[in-house]
């Protein structure tokens, strides 16, 4: 079996909103108060974890990624489709269900910082997570 490498998935698309996103309550320090030099989007940190949450997460992300090597082994195979898109379905839901614990992460730690620091950061973080809502609805 070939030994595998951990390579850097890091996505490079910058939304909008992500370059505005000083809304959010990630890499504050404890106090509610942006750390000098602390970014804000991609690459930034958020501004609490639950542990538990975090163990969780990755457990069932490390569940996800045996699923879809078996649905490309299952496609390789030239297996039924139907079976195949049950598959696929699981993952989606799987995904989702990673979407919700990160969600709730979000709002317990991040988005409670940003509602705390004041009116235009709270207007902002709520324009964010309708935002995060509208995209786990699709």
């Amino acid at each position: 079996m070939a030994k595998r490498t951990k390579t850097s998935t890091q996505s490079t698309a910058i939304s909008p909103r992500a370059s505005a996103a000083a809304s959010c309550g990630c890499a504050a320090s404890g106090s509610g108060q942006m750390e000098a030099g602390a970014g804000v989007g991609p690459g930034a940190h958020a501004a609490g974890v639950d542990p538990e949450l975090k163990v969780a997460n990755l457990k069932h992300l490390r569940r996800i990624e045996g699923q879809v090597r078996g649905i490309a082994a299952m496609v390789d195979e030239d297996r039924y489709c139907a079976d195949i898109i049950t598959q696929i379905s699981a993952v989606r839901e799987s995904l989702h269900a990673v979407a919700r614990n990160l969600l709730r992460n979000h709002l317990t730690h991040c988005a409670s910082v940003a509602m705390r620091e004041g009116a235009s950061k709270g207007d902002e973080m709520t324009e964010e997570l309708v935002d995060l809502v509208g995209k786990l609805a699709r």
